[in-house]
C-alpha cells in the first residue's frame, strides 16, 4: 500500500445539516484504513454553521469566498498537504471498501479515479431513473462523478487541477485530462450521495435545466446562469435516512 498521506478535500456552502454524516462516515473510513491523513472543509461562503460543524469534527477549516465548485476543489486542493488527494463532497458517504479499492487502484500505478454513486432511500423513483440513464454514459466513458475523485498529488498538479473555466462539469474535463497521463479508474464500490436536488426541484425543474445544458453545449457550462440549478441555496429542512455506502 502506498505510505503517502492522504488528503480529503469537501467542498462545503450552507452543508450544516448533512456535513456531520458525511464526516462521521469519512473519518471512520480513513481511521480504519490506518494512513496519516486530513480533511479539510472548504468553506465556500457559508452563512450557517458550516465551519464550525467541521471543526467539531476534527477537519481543516479553508475559509472562501468563490462561489464556483471548480476554484473551491482547487483551493481545497492548495490548502491540503497529503500526496493523495480525494475530493468528496458534503453530501455524500464513503466506505472503508470504497476507500480501499481506491487506495489499491493507486498502489496498482492508476493515476486517478472515481467510484459509481448510489442515491439515498428517500429518493424518487424518477430521480433514481435519471441517474441510471446518466451513468450510463458518464462510467462508460470512465468519468469520475464529482462527488468522489480521487487523484496522485502530483498528476493534479501537472494537469493543473480542475478547470475553472466551469461553473459545472469541471470532474468530466479532470477525468479527461488524467486519462491522458495513465490509467484512470472507476473502482467498483459505490459512494452513497443525497438524492436532494429530486427532491427540491420538481422532474419538470430538472428535465428542462438538463435539456437547457445539452442544448447550449458545453461553451455554456461556463456561465453561472447555466448552472442556476445548482448553484440556488435550496436546502433540505433535515437530515434524510442514509444507509453505510458499502
Amino acid at each position: 500500500m502506498i505510505a503517502s498521506m492522504i488528503s480529503f478535500v469537501i467542498p462545503a456552502h450552507n452543508e450544516e445539516a448533512l456535513l456531520p454524516a458525511t464526516l462521521t462516515a469519512l473519518f471512520a473510513a480513513a481511521s480504519a484504513i490506518g494512513r496519516p491523513f486530513e480533511v479539510i472543509v472548504a468553506d465556500d461562503a457559508s452563512t450557517d454553521r458550516t465551519a464550525e460543524v467541521a471543526q467539531c469534527a476534527g477537519a481543516r477549516v479553508a475559509k472562501l469566498n468563490l462561489r464556483k465548485i471548480s476554484a473551491v476543489r482547487n483551493a481545497g486542493a492548495r490548502a491540503a498537504s497529503g500526496d493523495i488527494l480525494f475530493f468528496i463532497d458534503a453530501d455524500t458517504l464513503v466506505s472503508q471498501t470504497t476507500l480501499r479499492a481506491a487506495l489499491q487502484a493507486l498502489e496498482a500505478g492508476a493515476v486517478g479515479g472515481g467510484a459509481p454513486i448510489r442515491l439515498d432511500d428517500n429518493a424518487p423513483a424518477w430521480g433514481r431513473a435519471i441517474t441510471w440513464i446518466i451513468a450510463q454514459v458518464w462510467f462508460r466513458m470512465r468519468w469520475a462523478a464529482g462527488c468522489f475523485v480521487f487523484v496522485r498529488r502530483e498528476i493534479f498538479d501537472r494537469v493543473g487541477g480542475f478547470d475553472e473555466q466551469y461553473f459545472l462539469g469541471e470532474e468530466m474535463y479532470l477525468s479527461k485530462a488524467l486519462k491522458r497521463e495513465g490509467k484512470f479508474v472507476i473502482v467498483r464500490h459505490p459512494v452513497l450521495t443525497s438524492a436532494r436536488k429530486f427532491r427540491t426541484y420538481s422532474p419538470r425543474d430538472l428535465t428542462v435545466a438538463l435539456l437547457t445544458l445539452l442544448g447550449k453545449g458545453t461553451e455554456s457550462w461556463k456561465t453561472r446562469d447555466a448552472a442556476r440549478w445548482w448553484y440556488e441555496g435550496r436546502r433540505e429542512a433535515s437530515i434524510v435516512s442514509r444507509d453505510d455506502a458499502a
